[in-house]
C-alpha cells in the first residue's frame, strides 16, 4: 500500500502545490481543512481515491488526531493574518503548530514538516512573528526531528500580494505602500513546495531552512517590475510608517466595532509593524541550495499570471504589435 501524507492547510496557496507534488509521488494525500466541500478542486491531483479533502479544526485535538492517525507523513501549511477571533495568531500558529507535532508525535509519523516564515521569532515586536516562532519552539520541542520553512514573500498564480497590488492599479494613478524601502527575497510557490516534499520524503536533514528567490528587491522594486508587466503607469507612494499606524488603527477599529463582520483586509497594525523589517534569507542560514533546488526568478513566473491586470489582457501583445506595423 502506498504511503500517507496528511497536509494541514492542503487547499490554500502553498498546501495545494504540495499535494499536487506528493501525489505525482506516488503518495496517498489527505488535505486537512476546514471546508473540504471547498477543496474538491483537489482531488484530480492524483488518480481517484489519492487525494481525498477531509475536515479538521486544528484548534482540537480529536479532530487533529483523527486525520493524523495513520499518516507517515504531515505537513502544517495552515497560518493566519487574523488578530482576533478564534482563530487568531496564538490559537493557529502557536497552538495549532504544536498540537499537530504533538499529536504526530504520539501517531509514530515519521516526518513532519512546518511551514513558517522568515523573520519568526518568539521575542518578535509583531503578534505574527511571535506566534510563528512560538509554534516553531512548540513543534521542535514535541517532534525534535521535524523540518522547519521560514519563506519569504511567497509568489506564484494564486498569491495574495502581487495580485492584490495588480488589482489596484485599475482604481486610480497612485500605488500607496507601506515600507516602500523593506526588502524582500520572493520565492516561488513550487520552490517551496518541493523543499516541503523533501521534508515529507525525508530526503532533508532536520532543521531550519530560509527559502528566497534569486533576488533580493525593495517594495517599491518590486512594485516597479509589476507595473512593467501590467502596462500601468502609477506613482507608487511610500506611506510613512506613521500614518499607515493610524490608518490601520482606523481598519483594525472598524473591525472590532463590527465583531468581525467586516474585516479588515485593507491593512492591520501588525502587518505596518512587520513591514518594517527585511524579509530575506539570513546569511548563515540553510537554503533552497542546501535542498537541491534551484530558485525559480520573478521573470519567469509573472507574466504568466498578471497579464490580466493589463488595460488589454491578453491582447495588449497583439496591440504592441499592430502598433509597430502602422508605423512600418
Amino acid at each position: 500500500m502506498s504511503k500517507l501524507v496528511t497536509i494541514f492547510g492542503g487547499s490554500g496557496f502553498v498546501g495545494r502545490y504540495i499535494a499536487r507534488r506528493m501525489a505525482k509521488e506516488g503518495w496517498r494525500v489527505r488535505v486537512a481543512c476546514r471546508r473540504p466541500n471547498e477543496a474538491l478542486f483537489v482531488r484530480p491531483y492524483g488518480v481517484p481515491g489519492q487525494v481525498e479533502p477531509v475536515f479538521c479544526n486544528i484548534r482540537d485535538d480529536a479532530s487533529v488526531r483523527a486525520v493524523t492517525r495513520g499518516a507517515d507523513a504531515v505537513v502544517n501549511c495552515v497560518g493566519t493574518f487574523q488578530r482576533g477571533g478564534r482563530n487568531n495568531f496564538d490559537a493557529v500558529q502557536t497552538e495549532g503548530a504544536g498540537r499537530i507535532a504533538r499529536i504526530a508525535a504520539e501517531e509514530g509519523v515519521g516526518h513532519l514538516v512546518q511551514i513558517s516564515s522568515i523573520g519568526a521569532d518568539p521575542a518578535g515586536d509583531s503578534d505574527y512573528a511571535r506566534t510563528k516562532g512560538e509554534g516553531e519552539a512548540a513543534v521542535l520541542a514535541a517532534f525534535p526531528t521535524a523540518v522547519i520553512l521560514r519563506p519569504s514573500v511567497i509568489f506564484g498564480t494564486e498569491d495574495g500580494f502581487f495580485n492584490r497590488f495588480a488589482a489596484m492599479t485599475r482604481f486610480g494613478p497612485v500605488l500607496p505602500v507601506v515600507g516602500a524601502n523593506t526588502r524582500f527575497q520572493p520565492v516561488h510557490v513550487d520552490d517551496v513546495a518541493q523543499a516541503a516534499v523533501k521534508g515529507a520524503l525525508g530526503q532533508a536533514a532536520p532543521g531550519v531552512y530560509e527559502l528566497g528567490g534569486p533576488e533580493v528587491v525593495t517594495f517599491r522594486g518590486l512594485m516597479g517590475r509589476m507595473l512593467t508587466l501590467v502596462k500601468r503607469r502609477r506613482a507608487v507612494v511610500n506611506l510613512p510608517f506613521f500614518i499607515a499606524r493610524i490608518m490601520a488603527s482606523g481598519f483594525d477599529a472598524v473591525q472590532a466595532v463590527t465583531l468581525g463582520l467586516i474585516e479588515n483586509k485593507v491593512l492591520t497594525r501588525d502587518q505596518v509593524t512587520s513591514l518594517q523589517h527585511d524579509n530575506v534569507v539570513g546569511a548563515d542560514a540553510k537554503g533552497l541550495a542546501d535542498l537541491g533546488i534551484s530558485p525559480t526568478s520573478m521573470e519567469a513566473v509573472l507574466p504568466e499570471y498578471l497579464w490580466r491586470y493589463r488595460p488589454s489582457g491578453q491582447y495588449a501583445a497583439i496591440k504592441d504589435s499592430a502598433k509597430n506595423l502602422k508605423k512600418a
